[in-house]
């Protein structure tokens, strides 16, 4: 589930061999806002939990080749499975020691038959609840993972990921024998920009370059902005020198293109002119650690920066 996942229609699962009983569950949860999934065996019931996440499960007990116990046990040895909460629907709930054994292998209530409605759809309600608080507190902590992670401004990966990503990369390098790279990229003449048409016009940039950047790289590779006018290219797998140099001078090119920015006060589009000052730092041929690589990418961009150009 990404940060911006809507919360989904919660799915219950109702498992029965006869097609009366699925006939007549499925009329009285017609009124509860879910999704209703049916199976009319144990093992159609465990091929639908491969498709789907459910709230909850609503388990006939006796049924032919493979009862409800049986596949109570099968999900809760499963790790995708083992939190569905599943309630046994059964005629003999009242044997405590069915009872017990239902609980053994992962039941968490029992429904008895015939079935009371008001039961049925109170319990039904309680769970679907639950699912939905999980599925809210679920997409939370995804926005705030996102947010811990990335750049408010530009939406790129931020200097935290940047540096678990590069590892990541140097990692599978020294793994697989091939090469990779770290490109350091600061932008010339962005101070002015910012000191002549304000902060709004330097935040403008600052995304426009970013989205320059971003649509330059490969799915695999990571763009990042460090800080300020700062940002970091980790490239995987570079195959050859010919084809990083005719990235790097690619990169270069789009940030020599004019930015038309869209500011404040300003009826037609602000032409706004740039640059950057790049330092690249290869593995193996460079570094073999990360610090040293972040070392040489970044005492080489500084070296490339002339004075002019800060």
């Amino acid at each position: 589930m990404t940060p911006t996942d809507p919360v989904s229609l919660p799915k219950v699962l109702v498992v029965d061999d006869t097609s009366a009983n699925r006939v007549a569950m499925r009329r009285l949860l017609a009124r509860m806002d879910c999704e209703l999934i049916e199976a009319s065996s144990g093992n159609e019931a465990l091929s639908a939990c491969l498709d789907h996440d459910f709230a909850l499960i609503l388990l006939d007990v006796q049924m032919p080749e493979m009862d409800g116990f049986e596949v109570a046990t099968l999900l809760q040895d499963d790790e995708r499975t083992q939190a569905t909460p599943v309630i046994f629907v059964t005629a003999a709930y009242k044997d405590d020691l069915h009872r017990m054994h239902g609980y053994t292998v992962g039941a968490v209530d029992y429904i008895a038959k015939p079935i009371d409605e008001f039961i049925l759809l109170s319990k039904v309600k309680v769970f679907l609840e639950l699912f939905r608080v999980r599925q809210a507190l679920a997409i939370a902590e995804a926005k705030a993972r996102h947010l811990a992670m990335h750049d408010t401004l530009t939406g790129l990966p931020n200097r935290l990921l940047f540096t678990d990503r590069l590892d990541s990369a140097l990692q599978r390098a020294q793994r697989t024998g091939k090469s990779m790279a770290l490109i350091y990229l600061d932008v010339d003449r962005f101070k002015p920009v910012n000191d002549r048409y304000g902060h709004a016009a330097g935040d403008a940039l600052l995304r426009a370059i970013a989205e320059r950047l971003r649509a330059e790289m490969r799915a695999v590779d990571t763009v990042a902005r460090l800080g300020g006018d700062e940002f970091g290219i980790v490239v995987e797998s570079v195959t050859s020198n010919e084809e990083f140099d005719a990235l790097c001078q690619r990169i270069a090119r789009q940030l020599e293109r004019p930015f038309a920015l869209d500011l404040p006060g300003h009826e037609a589009p602000v032409e706004v002119h740039v640059g950057a000052s790049l330092g690249v730092a290869r593995y193996p041929q460079d570094a073999a650690s990360m610090n040293d690589l972040l070392r040489q990418a970044d005492a080489r961009m500084y070296a490339r920066k002339g004075p002019r150009a800060r």
